[in-house]
């Protein structure tokens, strides 16, 4: 968790903030987020790719741009693994680099 917590500040935090709650109408919260939860693949091909247009995170709309923070596999497991069990989150699942890799060579098809 630690080496998540550490990608999460150096890329995460200034926009999302310190505890995940994100910024109202600007950048959406992480902590406590049903966007972020209800699907693996799609956080993990938002860090590969990142994120533009309109998204729903818990009732609440968002329209912005994410660019790709250009992370390796094991960086975005890892940072995955923190947000996912941070902040009132409960990740049912560890992300690993293989499930990463196999979702960005999906991508890349």
């Amino acid at each position: 968790m630690e080496a998540g917590k550490g990608v999460y500040n150096g890329i995460c935090m200034a926009c999302h903030l310190n505890e995940g709650q994100g910024i109202a109408n600007v950048f959406p919260p992480l902590a406590k987020s049903d966007y972020l939860m209800e699907d693996l693949d799609r956080s993990i091909k938002i860090l590969i790719n990142g994120q533009q247009g309109e998204i729903t995170v818990n009732g609440k709309k968002y329209n912005g741009a994410m660019p790709a923070p250009g992370l390796d596999d094991k960086d975005i497991a890892d940072v995955l693994n923190y947000i996912r069990n941070s902040w009132g989150n409960k990740g049912d699942k560890i992300v690993t680099e293989a499930q990463v890799a196999k979702v960005r060579a999906a991508a890349k098809k």
